[in-house]
């Protein structure tokens, strides 16, 4: 049943949420509001108990500097599976190798991760600078770009969402004894996870011949041939070519689009469920046969996607589906 396969989904994600954070910095005025410093805050991976321990070995502030603050930590600390985004059973992702090979993955797996952010400074200013440059970019998400299949083309953006914010201001004892104040930010990193990649090439049908014999059961007047090639009835490979333009109503055939630049004649296009065969093109309108190959005509909002029904689709025609055929009689 199980076999080895490794995107490296939780290292690209624990890596990219490190990444928001690399290139936060804070400044000292004096009293005439000019800057004199400048420091960048240094960011690790690892769990906030390593760097306040280095801190409790000594405390004195006489005695030679352990570790320097401000100073920020992240770490992963937990996973839970997420059953308000689980897809259906027959979701699939299609994408390709640089070297140009189909993968389709089955049914992505919802997870969350969890991940903390700890903040430690000396200063209060301090604290407040670091804070004021990270809160702001989640309302409540920030959508990260992560390729979570290692080097096929297919990035997808991961939300990551704030869940709380806790403050801790440890200062005790007398005056020459350090002090350290603490935030601790909890974010949830929406994630999904995939299985193995079989060959898409692999799992459908190419081509079909039929022979049989024409004419009557007692006298057959020749053979004939019926070739069938797979023919996609629906939009695989997730390529948006335009966007309608207007709301459009399922009584007329006039379709107008953002642009027609990258549409043909005697093609078809793909909107909400619905098939469409382009007859003709008249600047950014296309003439269209509604409805094809038992398709339900419906009306359609202005902004809905636009697919065209390429080769690339009828490759990736899935197993079982009722697929339309281009067909041709080989008479012998």
């Amino acid at each position: 049943m199980f076999e080895y396969f490794y995107h490296e989904i939780f290292r690209s994600v624990i890596i990219g949420f490190g990444t928001l954070f690399n290139k936060i910095e804070i400044q000292h005025k004096n009293d005439d509001g000019e800057t004199f410093s400048k420091i960048k805050v240094p960011l690790a991976y690892g769990p906030t108990q390593k760097f306040l321990a280095r801190l409790e070995q000594e405390p004195d502030l006489n005695k030679p500097v352990q570790i320097t603050l401000p100073r920020m930590s992240f770490e992963f600390n937990g996973l839970q599976y997420d059953p308000t985004r689980k897809l259906t059973q027959t979701t699939q992702v299609v994408t390709t190798t640089p070297e140009g090979e189909v993968k389709k993955f089955y049914v992505p797996v919802p997870y969350n991760m969890n991940i903390e952010l700890s903040i430690m400074t000396k200063l209060n200013d301090d604290m407040l600078q670091i804070v004021e440059q990270i809160l702001p970019y989640f309302q409540p998400y920030y959508n990260l770009p992560i390729k979570l299949l290692g080097n096929l083309k297919q990035v997808k953006d991961i939300p990551i969402q704030i869940d709380s914010i806790d403050m801790v201001d440890d200062y005790e004892g007398n005056f020459d004894t350090r002090r350290t104040l603490i935030y601790t930010i909890r974010f949830t990193a929406k994630t999904y996870l995939y299985g193995p990649a079989p060959d898409a090439s692999k799992e459908i049908i190419r081509k079909a011949s039929i022979g049989y014999a024409a004419g009557t059961r007692e006298s057959a007047e020749r053979d004939v041939l019926y070739n069938v090639t797979p023919r996609a009835l629906k939009e695989y490979d997730g390529d948006v070519v335009t966007n309608l333009a207007d709301n459009i109503p399922r009584s007329t055939n006039i379709i107008p689009v953002d642009d027609a630049t990258n549409i043909r004649t005697q093609t078809r296009i793909y909107i909400n469920q619905e098939l469409m065969y382009v007859r003709s093109i008249e600047g950014n309108k296309l003439v269209v046969n509604r409805g094809q190959d038992g398709s339900p005509t419906q009306d359609h909002v202005l902004g809905s996607s636009v697919y065209v029904i390429t080769e690339a689709d009828n490759r990736l025609v899935e197993p079982g589906d009722d697929f339309g055929f281009d067909g041709s009689f080989d008479s012998f």
